[in-house]
């Protein structure tokens, strides 16, 4: 919780024993809404006997004391910031761009700057669309903090309704279609899948999703593109250690690659969240290859491709993404560790210099 924050703490009711933590605090701190306390929760402002608590669910005790901190109010449009963006494409209608690792897409409860929308805000002035709400201007896709790859972005309104469309039907009869570049643990033992599982938000981690019955439809297309054996003299030869993976989108969820390609049993590399119990294939891993690994500080996915229908001409336009040097030097040390033949495909993976 930051210095300056407002805090405000109660002590839990013996009438609010065994209620969940914003149904208690919304019950007991009048001028906050349970919206707003969830987001606050969320956010990491909320400490239960001194102990962070991010889930709202959590049933609180009687006596339980409870901190909120209180963030300075925020202004109600996100401010323009003088942030580089690396343009791929621009005219009066749209604009694509090649998203930065660690840039979140929009401003939210502990990111209020420093976010594209921000950055975008900025280079585009008046003429950004609203829809979609003011914290959202223009956005009608997004890709997670540690993501990178091609987005498009709405400048008016009418190129908004027009990608919105697009996007709503991912492409099922439309002209959208999007790639990505998947470095995961392991390799499927088909060249090519299909992953068709609901997903909907894991039931003991709110910030996490998770494949569950009754979830949203949710469906990713895969394909092998390399495979990767481990070093010279791997304790498992013959076996991948890892394999590079394209990726396309059916559905659009939150998490989709991430939960699917670990519910198929291959994480992404470098994936906290989903794939923490695979960090011991490292191991089969030659030193640079472990180094770059290790220096990733994120998930090992990229998103390269991007089709659209323009929304004022009609005219087709694609986009490619190289991959960004730390996913360049993780593909080239797994492509040289061991000797032998990889490809699936004769494509060759372009990375940025």
């Amino acid at each position: 919780m930051a210095a300056d924050h407002r805090t405000e703490t109660i002590t839990v009711a013996e009438a609010n024993a065994g209620e969940r933590l914003d149904r208690a605090l919304a019950s007991t701190i009048a001028d906050l809404s349970r919206s707003r306390l969830k987001a606050l929760i969320l956010a990491g402002e909320v400490t239960v006997g001194g102990r962070t608590v991010r889930d709202p669910g959590h049933r609180v005790n009687a006596g339980d004391a409870v901190t909120v901190a209180l963030p300075p109010p925020e202004p109600a449009a996100p401010a323009a910031e003088n942030i580089p963006l690396d343009i791929v494409f621009e005219d009066d209608a749209i604009v694509v761009i090649d998203k930065p690792r660690g840039m979140v897409v929009h401003p939210a409860a502990g990111n209020a700057t420093g976010t594209l929308v921000n950055a975008l805000i900025a280079h585009c002035g008046a003429s950004l669309s609203g829809i979609g709400g003011v914290r959202r201007p223009g956005i009608v896709h997004r890709l997670d903090k540690d993501t990178t790859g091609l987005m498009v972005i709405a400048k008016n309104d009418r190129a908004h309704a027009s990608l919105a469309a697009q996007f709503a039907d991912h492409g099922r009869t439309g002209p959208l279609r999007r790639g990505y570049l998947a470095f995961v643990w392991g390799a499927p033992d088909r060249p090519r899948g299909t992953i068709e599982q609901p997903i909907d938000r894991h039931p003991h981690a709110r910030d996490k999703m998770a494949v569950r019955p009754g979830g949203r439809e949710a469906i990713t297309h895969w394909e092998v593109l390399e495979r990767f054996p481990g070093q010279a003299g791997d304790k498992e030869p013959g076996k991948p250690v890892a394999s590079l993976l394209a990726c396309r989108l059916e559905t659009g969820r939150t998490h989709q690659i991430r939960v699917h390609l670990a519910h198929l049993g291959h994480p992404l590399i470098g994936d906290s969240v989903y794939g923490p119990g695979f960090r011991t294939k490292v191991t089969r891993l030659s030193p640079q290859a472990a180094e770059a690994v290790e220096a990733l500080g994120r998930q090992a996915l990229h998103a390269y491709f991007l089709a659209i229908e323009h929304p004022v001409t009609g005219r087709p336009l694609e986009f490619r993404s190289e991959l960004p040097g730390d996913l360049a030097r993780l593909h080239a040390s797994l492509s040289t560790q061991a000797q032998g033949p990889r490809s699936e495909h004769k494509r060759h993976v372009k990375s940025k210099t």
